[in-house]
């Protein structure tokens, strides 16, 4: 073979191939993996201004994928200060005290719906601890966020408004917002009115937060979300810099898009630079269990839920039609059984052939779904880490909202891969934190509702790898180690498939390598 570029040796690799299981050394050339084998091999692939990294010990496995993540829309989500550790009201009003301005306004994220104790979101709560500014707070799910009355007078929403989505300004008995704002077209109300962050500083936000990312072992990110700013934004950053992780990116199809707006998203399918692409297009068939729009087969406790995200449910048949007959694969955001089952049941309708569809969060399904994923080869995409903000004895708001017996179904990963269906894994990011050890850790061990369900080490690994792969229309060569294979790799201290979850999710990371380049090196 040809000199190589980096070769790795003294690990133990774990290459997910059928073919060769295991070996201790490999050889990266063009960005590619071109030899596998053992140390004694690797003598053969050396020579001038080949780079040898001794492993001593750690395991190598294939680049970990976030199979589901929000680096682009994540920086403008994730602005002003994290409310992800607030745990009661008078905790969300100290932190808001305290947040420093950003242009006039409090912004706020990752605030848990929990945090209320199941008082109804108000801006009464929040107006005496902002000073009557105009603040912007945006619930952990970014499927709602909770305003203040100068927000709500800034913007002129004295009243319900329509939607071509299910979207709601919340209002009182009397018809006054009360600054609860539900799924996208209502929080897009506020959008032109914030803070805005320059082009130049997002771009160093987003090489700041894919290095990041590379740290914790991450060298791919499915990303569900895509602009044509975006687009832009990527190019002024290859510019300069090579990116860390690899991203395939799927533009949304929203209720209400019509010809134009599909032939715009068919157009950028396979736009690209070096490590990234469009691949795919992102569909929502509902919103969340603790908003009140997930979509059920029977309401939730509170007479919620028994609606889609699209008015009509027949359009969404009609997109995913549009976009299968030109090879445009898809992906469905779905939590609530009835919403997964409508995606289930139109994909159903396609008939074979054609690209891969997806399906994703899933966070409760009913028995006679399980089985559907495998037989229809739909991809099952759920984020481990979400486990979290449910508790085991069902007194969360996720929990409460579904009733015992649906929570009893919580995240069934174990069950979509026992019935053999491909499941990837993600955390969501900015939802849950991206480290690719707590994802893997959490697979194993689920939180709150899903305590007990969790996978098998490799399963888990899997998850983020090879099946992270397979889910991936855009995505053949990548997921395992191989010759061919591009060259992705995670090298951690410790064995992902047998150490403890807990230690796990703790464990230090040796090294990262993206496209057959060092993104990352424990010093």
């Amino acid at each position: 073979m040809p000199t190589a570029d980096l070769v790795l040796i003294g690990a133990r690799v774990r290459t997910l191939d059928p073919a060769r299981p295991r070996a201790t050394a490999l050889a990266v050339k063009g960005g590619l993996i071109a030899a596998v084998g053992d140390d004694t091999d690797a003598r053969d692939w050396q020579g001038n201004g080949t780079r040898v990294v001794d492993l001593a010990g750690a395991t190598l496995v294939p680049g970990l994928t976030d199979a589901h993540a929000h680096p682009l829309w994540g920086l403008d989500l994730a602005t002003g200060t994290d409310l992800s550790e607030v745990t009661d009201l008078d905790g969300l009003r100290a932190a808001l005290r305290a947040a420093p301005p950003v242009d006039g306004w409090v912004l706020g994220y990752g605030l848990d719906h929990n945090v209320f104790g199941g008082r109804a979101l108000h801006h009464d709560l929040i107006d005496e601890a902002v000073s009557g500014a105009p603040a912007h707070l945006r619930l952990y799910d970014a499927h709602s966020v909770l305003v203040s009355r100068a927000a709500l007078e800034l913007a002129g929403i004295d009243g319900p408004r329509a939607f071509a989505q299910r979207a709601a300004v919340v209002c009182d008995a009397d018809g006054r917002p009360t600054g609860h704002l539900v799924e996208h077209a209502a929080m897009e109300l506020m959008t032109p009115l914030l803070p805005a962050t320059p082009p130049a500083v997002r771009a160093e936000r987003l090489l700041d937060l894919l290095s990041r990312m590379a740290a914790t072992g991450l060298t791919g990110a499915h990303v569900m979300d895509v602009g044509a700013d975006d687009l832009d934004l990527l190019t002024a950053v290859e510019d300069k810099h090579d990116l860390p992780v690899r991203l395939r990116l799927a533009p949304w199809c929203m209720p209400g898009d019509g010809p134009d707006e599909f032939a715009g998203l068919i157009g950028m399918q396979q736009k690209h630079g070096r490590t990234w692409r469009v691949g795919g297009v992102k569909l929502f068939m509902d919103g969340t269990v603790e908003g009140g729009t997930a979509w059920l087969e029977h309401a939730d406790c509170h007479g919620e839920g028994t609606d889609a995200f699209w008015l009509d449910p027949a359009d969404y048949r009609h997109a995913v039609r549009t976009l299968h007959q030109v090879g445009v694969p898809t992906a469905t955001h779905a939590i609530g059984d009835a919403a997964v089952r409508h995606v289930l049941d139109t994909i159903e309708g396609l008939g074979a052939g054609g690209p891969r569809h997806r399906v994703e969060h899933i966070e409760t399904l009913a028995d006679d779904q399980v089985g559907r994923f495998a037989r229809l080869g739909v991809a099952a995409s759920m984020q481990p880490p979400h486990t979290a903000y449910t508790r085991a004895d069902h007194t969360d708001e996720w929990s409460k909202r579904l009733g015992d017996e649906r929570a009893a179904r919580a995240w069934r990963c174990r069950d979509l891969r026992e019935a053999g269906a491909t499941l990837a894994l993600g955390s969501d990011w900015p939802i849950a934190h991206y480290d690719a050890r707590q994802i893997l850790a959490a697979a194993r061990e689920p939180r709150g509702a899903a305590t007990g369900h969790g996978l098998s080490g490799l399963m888990a690994l899997e998850g983020c790898t090879s099946h992270a792969a397979l889910a991936s229309s855009t995505e053949s060569v990548s997921g395992r180690i191989a010759p061919g294979f591009q060259a992705d790799l995670t090298a951690l201290a410790l064995d992902p498939v047998t150490a403890p979850a807990d230690e796990l999710a703790e464990s230090p990371v040796t090294l990262t390598v993206t496209g057959g380049r060092v993104v990352f090196e424990r010093p």
